[in-house]
């Protein structure tokens, strides 16, 4: 990701300013620039959030894997910085989450089962994906109910019936698959099927670098590439 990100702030004609290397501080690279775009690791982000704030330098995270105190972080610097955070800065998966709230409020739970099945490369390290937990919140939304109180992930063994209204999430490890989400919903009369695969981590990086050039002088804020491409 870091190599494409350099290509592509290249191509979009910015001043790239400078990174860091695993275990340096964000402190020097935040002071030297306008927004500073995140893919590292979700144990770096509360102190990304600190720094960040300090400085007053825009935020575009990418970082998957968060935690609630995590997510807590990124919101407290949001009141000061503005910030867009995304699971995925693709504009199809922007598109499908949009979509994906839309059809959960208009196909009823008790009728049709969410199922959420993802799969990435081996070497990711978070499960499910952020952008799997990001199509869960968009059914959830479109169903009015809080993701974890209906999330299901990781069945094994004898489970029972699966339970009216729950969103199911699967998830598949292998290769070097870039991508892979589908969400089902399935009825006893249909199944409607949403599917997003990404061939390329390119799509990821112009996204990025797209949220990058947006955010610069916005107010401060937590946004979404939703807001990104217009869409709210």
């Amino acid at each position: 990701m870091g190599r494409l990100l350099v290509e592509e702030v290249a191509a979009a004609g910015s001043t790239l300013s400078g990174g860091t290397r695993s275990g340096e501080t964000l402190d020097a690279l935040a002071a030297a620039s306008d927004v500073v775009i995140d893919f590292t690791r979700a144990s770096a982000v509360q102190g990304h959030a600190e720094a960040l704030a300090q400085a007053g330098t825009a935020w575009v995270l990418g970082t998957s894997g968060l935690s609630a105190a995590d997510e807590a972080a990124v919101a407290a610097a949001a009141a000061r910085i503005p910030v867009v955070y995304a699971a995925n800065f693709s504009a199809g998966v922007t598109l499908v989450l949009a979509l994906a709230e839309r059809m959960a409020a208009a196909l009823p739970p008790a009728q049709y089962d969410a199922e959420i099945l993802e799969m990435h490369h081996r070497q990711k390290v978070d499960a499910p994906s952020g952008t799997a937990i990001a199509l869960g919140r968009a059914v959830a939304a479109g169903r009015g109910v809080d993701l974890p109180t209906v999330m299901q992930s990781g069945r094994d063994g004898h489970t029972g019936p699966r339970e009216t209204g729950t969103i199911g999430f699967a998830t598949l490890r292998g290769g070097q698959v870039v991508g892979e989400h589908s969400l089902l919903f399935a009825g006893a009369d249909e199944q409607i099927i949403l599917t997003h695969k990404a061939f390329d981590r390119r799509t990821f990086a112009s996204g990025a670098v797209r949220a990058a050039l947006w955010v610069t002088g916005r107010p401060p804020g937590l946004y979404g590439m939703r807001e990104v491409l217009g869409l709210s």
